[in-house]
């Protein structure tokens, strides 16, 4: 199992880490609602390390 730990502070801290997020959305193929588009098996691959499937 792999965690990761994301902390934001302050008004620089909540941009880089809105913009880290869209950054992981968009390489694994995750549009801004949660749901996926993508069209590789490699964006699937270690998607979970990141998001967590909700239902």
């Amino acid at each position: 199992m792999r965690e990761i730990v994301h902390i934001q502070g302050g008004q620089c801290g909540n941009q880089i880490g809105a913009k880290f997020w869209e950054v992981m959305a968009d390489e694994h193929g995750v549009d801004p609602t949660g749901t996926y588009h993508g069209d590789s098996d490699l964006q699937l691959e270690r998607i979970n390390v990141y998001f967590n499937e909700a239902t």
